[in-house]
């Protein structure tokens, strides 16, 4: 079985995702710059995840069928924290019509 995040993509249509400056490969990270927009001195935002109808920019392909992101290996603090199976996955797996992930563990 493959790892549910691999087709998912809920959480990427789903949350406004803020990081610190830190995060850019512009200030030492590995986050592209491309991807990120200023908020303020310190804070960053993924492009596209600041809509009411979030979807992040390093999100590729269809949410629910075959979705990942684009950037997995550099993606900032918050999407690297969020867990596969928590109640916020399920909450947003239901909300895009998704069948919640408890019980299984990844």
């Amino acid at each position: 079985m493959s790892h549910p995040c691999l087709s998912c993509g809920a959480c990427c249509a789903s949350f406004r995702v803020d990081c610190s400056v830190h995060e850019s490969d512009e200030h030492g990270g590995r986050v592209p710059a491309g991807l990120l927009e200023e908020v303020n001195a310190h804070v960053c935002r993924m492009r596209g995840t600041d809509w009411a109808r979030p979807r992040c920019a390093a999100l590729v392909g269809e949410v629910g069928k075959q979705a990942r992101c684009g950037i997995y290996e550099w993606r900032p603090s918050p999407c690297r924290e969020f867990e596969a199976a928590s109640d916020a996955c399920n909450r947003v797996r239901q909300r895009h019509g998704l069948a919640p992930l408890d019980g299984l563990i990844f």
